[in-house]
């Protein structure tokens, strides 16, 4: 893969990690555990893909 694709991918990836560190943080605040586990697998998921195109 040619790194001007793979940075592009980085960066949608990291934009994607942020918002579900937001979107986390909101659950966790609201005491919603179910969501707070299911976001902290889709941030930990997104976190892997991006550490593998690095």
């Amino acid at each position: 893969m040619n790194a001007p694709i793979r940075q592009s991918q980085a960066d949608i990836l990291s934009r994607l990690y942020d918002m579900k560190q937001k979107q986390l943080a909101q659950a966790l605040q609201q005491g919603n555990s179910l969501r707070s586990q299911v976001l902290e697998a889709e941030a930990e998921a997104i976190s892997n893909a991006l550490k593998s195109i690095r």
